[in-house]
């Protein structure tokens, strides 16, 4: 067919054509009359199932017309005025029936219609559930077999012939209020016998090339109708071939890439060229590479004497340190894999981790190792056991793990209530850096911070980015993650050059960054772990520019190894209202499919496979779900395994990627990834407890748990204690809404729309209400409730009995600096997570700022005295 787009003239109405070849058009005509149908049918039928693929509705509503002049009145042909009317045509797209009966069931339809052709469609809105001042439908569908413009061209070569004033130019516009109108009509001035699509829009609206190839899917859906008569409507297709190859170009992979040795041999590398340079920095402790490389041997001989093999699985439960770097290179060395263990997760979900990854041993340290309840035969503690480990040769070298072995398992959130165990082996983090060090050019000068938990898969970036290059490491504590302000300065101070960050803890940086002076030396900062908004990138470029540091951004999963895509971020991105992700990682491939895993067009949202190398094994011991989730690919076997993301994206026109958002119950908040499921099973484990749902609500984003008791509501402070036993600290709902039953749907199911806002009122507390008794008091208040978009703050409420949470907490310490004018830690936070307490540690702070000598007595003691009155009220904790 032959496309062509225009403007009408004197119109705010664009309109594009597809022209059909006469013999297509006579086929269409063939194809309905051996199946009682009319082209009407057929152009309707079409556009149905092209709405339902577009907007991956399976219910769909768009306007078709009717003649309207009722043929009982006498003369109605010859009166003149406007009598067509528009009616909603609801069609229900079941992608498994046949197309030839579904496309009866709605001819039978549209005839049924006709009781209703001389409805206002006015009266028509009353009717349906669609509430006033709501569109019934966007589209409407014109079927036309009478085309004008051959008569008035006829009008006009008479004129001419005659030498009576000439029509130079005739158009003949149809005009509608709705954004979209197809029209399909017989034109045969322009191809005798063809069938021409037209589709008139706004230009506000859509774009020209949307409509372009919206006009040959179309097409191109009418084209397959005869030969799919028989199969099921999910499989009738909508592409041309071109637009298949162009789509399969996009998202493939760019070479083949020779296979890598493992991580401990890339490691070697660096260590014979550089035995001498800084490998880890913790403070003002540092370990070069050589140190380095000695304490894992000793320790990777310790663990292959308790039977540490080959893909041996070890637990690995240490706080940020040097020693955490060691044990992972330790473990690896002896072959093992490591599985993360955080100690800042609850002791309950340590457990099932270990219940379910069955670790021969555990890295930790004794107290943790008690904590955990591991008999000592089923740890090794860097401290218990220090004096023989030390006594290990750091020389003697066991054998070196191969790319297929298995090198890691990080767990994260399961909708089942339980986490998942990710399998991922040494090649597919290995190539993760090869593949991509044409953009980056890693190389030894690097600095790279280790601001993530072991535990996240970002870690595995940072960690393995820096030893696989040569470069430094900085392990970042934990209270300095937590403290925009303080890591902020320790880029400074390390000089770091490459930074990974979560757009949420970015953001806080960056509001850092505003008030800061010294420069930083960063070349690269790396966005990844969640749905990167450009807009909120504009103050940096504008006081940064776009080149130094180079923003980055990387779509990502774990079952992925870390990065997917790639898309470098410019000055002008910042005004885009999308979320670019870019392209595949040239040793990736990837696939925008449907639920028929058929591929999908440009601008049409479909969801992400990914196959290639970087895919990882499966999950831990759950062979269902790794059926389920790591598939065989159809497009391209060998590449091996395609993974179904669960992510919905949709190609751009340029070849890259918008990332839209989650298909299921899963979110991203601060660059985790949540189950909402597995909160709202554990909420639902708690006895008094009936039904309960969870919602991620924007504004800024927080999780909020809503709960339906079966009898005596629990208090929300009591219900988030029993959560935070249970739940990471992530995981915890920052506001908590009791309902006495669900909305629910028609068809009976929870109805997550009409779940309410939290409510900007006080939550009931154990402790009563206290205004504020200072200006300094007000002030603090008043910050308070602007963090927790709440009208109400006591003095005596505790900052995360009211939803806080250690995000929360450092928007707070930003926002106290800022306005009172001040300085503290972090940590003070925590210690005085009350309004009181905390204005006392200011006054106490203050007192003893004029007095250096003194200050650390008058400090202690002030602290001691808001320690008592803190314990007198006890609050619950934070989270």
């Amino acid at each position: 067919g032959i496309t062509r787009t225009q403007k009408e003239p004197g119109s705010d109405i664009a309109n594009a054509t597809h022209l059909l070849s006469p013999e297509l058009t006579q086929t269409l005509k063939t194809f309905a009359r051996q199946h009682q149908l009319t082209l009407n049918t057929l152009v309707q039928g079409a556009w149905g199932i092209l709405l339902s693929r577009y907007s991956g509705e399976t219910d769909v509503v768009f306007g078709v017309t009717s003649a309207g002049r009722p043929p009982d009145l006498a003369g109605a042909e010859a009166m003149v005025g406007v009598f067509i009317n528009t009616l909603p045509a609801r069609v229900s797209v079941d992608i498994e029936q046949p197309l030839v009966p579904w496309l009866q069931s709605i001819q039978t339809q549209q005839a049924s219609l006709r009781q209703y052709e001389y409805s206002p469609l006015i009266q028509v809105q009353r009717w349906s559930e669609v509430p006033p001042g709501s569109a019934l439908f966007d589209s409407i569908v014109v079927f036309e077999n009478y085309p004008v413009d051959p008569e008035l061209e006829a009008v006009s070569q008479e004129s001419t012939a005659t030498q009576q004033a000439r029509i130079s130019d005739i158009y003949t516009t149809e005009r509608t209020h709705y954004p979209l109108t197809i029209v399909a009509l017989t034109d045969p001035a322009a191809a005798p016998g063809g069938l021409l699509l037209q589709g008139l829009y706004d230009p506000q609206r859509f774009a020209a090339d949307s409509i372009e190839r919206l006009l040959g899917h179309l097409a191109c859906m009418l084209e397959a109708m005869p030969q799919h008569g028989a199969t099921s409507l999910g499989t009738v297709p909508w592409m041309t071939a071109a637009e298949r190859s162009q789509l399969l170009s996009w998202g493939q992979a760019q070479g083949s890439f020779p296979v890598q040795p493992g991580l401990i041999e890339h490691f070697r590398l660096h260590l014979e060229q550089r035995p001498a340079a800084v490998a880890l920095q913790e403070g003002d402790r540092q370990m070069t590479y050589r140190d380095l490389d000695q304490r894992s041997t000793q320790l990777a001989q310790y663990l292959s004497q308790q039977g540490v093999t080959a893909e041996t699985r070890v637990g690995l439960c240490l706080p940020r340190s040097l020693d955490l770097i060691v044990a992972a290179l330790g473990i690896l060395k002896a072959g093992g894999a490591y599985v993360p263990l955080d100690p800042s997760y609850p002791t309950g979900r340590l457990r099932w981790i270990l219940t379910n990854a069955e670790p021969a041993l555990v890295v930790t340290q004794e107290a943790e190792a008690e904590r955990l309840g591991l008999a000592p035969e089923a740890s090794v503690c860097i401290d218990r056991d220090a004096e023989v480990i030390n006594q290990q040769s750091s020389q003697r070298q066991l054998p070196t793990p191969q790319p297929e072995h298995l090198a890691y398992v990080i767990y994260t959130s399961g909708s089942t209530g339980k986490p998942k165990g990710v399998m991922v082996r040494h090649g597919e983090v290995v190539r993760l850096f090869t593949a991509t060090q044409h953009w980056f050019q890693f190389s030894h000068g690097d600095i790279w911070p280790l601001f993530h938990s072991f535990a996240f898969d970002l870690a595995v970036w940072e960690m393995w980015g820096a030893l696989l290059h040569g470069g430094q490491l900085v392990i970042v504590p934990y209270e300095v993650s937590r403290s925009p302000q303080a890591f902020y300065q320790c880029l400074q101070q390390t000089g770091a050059t490459v930074l990974t960050q979560t757009p949420t803890a970015f953001r806080q940086l960056m509001a850092v960054d505003e008030a800061a002076q010294a420069p930083l030396a960063l070349k690269w900062v790396v966005f990844g772990g969640e749905a990167l908004e450009l807009p909120s990138l504009k103050p940096w470029f504008e006081r940064h520019g776009d080149r130094k540091p180079q923003l980055v951004n990387m779509y990502g999963i774990t079952e992925t190894t870390v990065h997917v895509t790639y898309r470098p971020l410019r000055e002008r991105d910042a005004l885009a209202s999308t979320s670019m992700i870019g392209g595949p990682i040239p040793d990736l491939a990837l696939y925008v499919l449907d639920q028929h895993r058929q591929m999908v067009p440009v601008g049409v949202p479909g969801e992400l496979y990914v196959s290639g190398a970087g895919v990882a094994l499966g999950y831990l011991n759950r062979p269902e779900l790794t059926a389920e989730r790591f598939l065989e690919n159809p497009f391209d076997p060998h590449l091996g395994t395609m993974y179904k993301t669960g992510d919905q994206v949709r190609w751009r026109s340029d070849g890259d990627l918008d990332y839209i958002g989650r298909l299921d119950n899963q979110v991203k908040l601060r660059g985790f990834r949540i189950e909402l499921g597995e909160i709202e099973a554990v909420l639902n484990q708690h006895p008094a407890m009936r039904e309960a749902a969870v919602l991620l609500r924007n504004g800024p984003p927080r999780l909020v748990a809503y709960t339906v008791y079966r009898d005596q509501p629990l208090s929300d402070g009591e219900l988030r204690q029993w959560l935070k036993s249970r739940l990471p600290d992530y995981m915890v709902p920052a506001a908590i809404v009791t309902l006495t039953a669900f909305p629910l749907t028609p068809n009976g199911k929870l109805d997550r729309r009409q779940l309410p806002a939290p409510s900007s009122e006080r939550p009931a507390l154990p402790i009563a209400y206290a205004g504020p008794q200072s200006d300094q008091e007000q002030t603090i208040v008043r910050i308070w409730q602007e963090l927790l978009q709440l009208d109400t703050v006591g003095i005596h409420d505790s900052f995360f009995d009211l939803g806080g949470d250690s995000l929360g907490l450092m928007q707070l310490h930003h926002r106290l600096q800022t306005e009172l004018k001040t300085s503290f830690e972090l940590m003070d936070l925590f210690r005085y997570p009350t309004v009181h307490d905390f204005a006392e540690f200011l006054g106490v702070q203050a007192e003893a700022a004029p007095k250096p000598a003194n200050a650390p007595q008058q400090r202690q003691q002030g602290k001691s005295r808001l320690q008592q009155q803190r314990q007198r009220r006890q609050p619950s904790g934070t989270r």
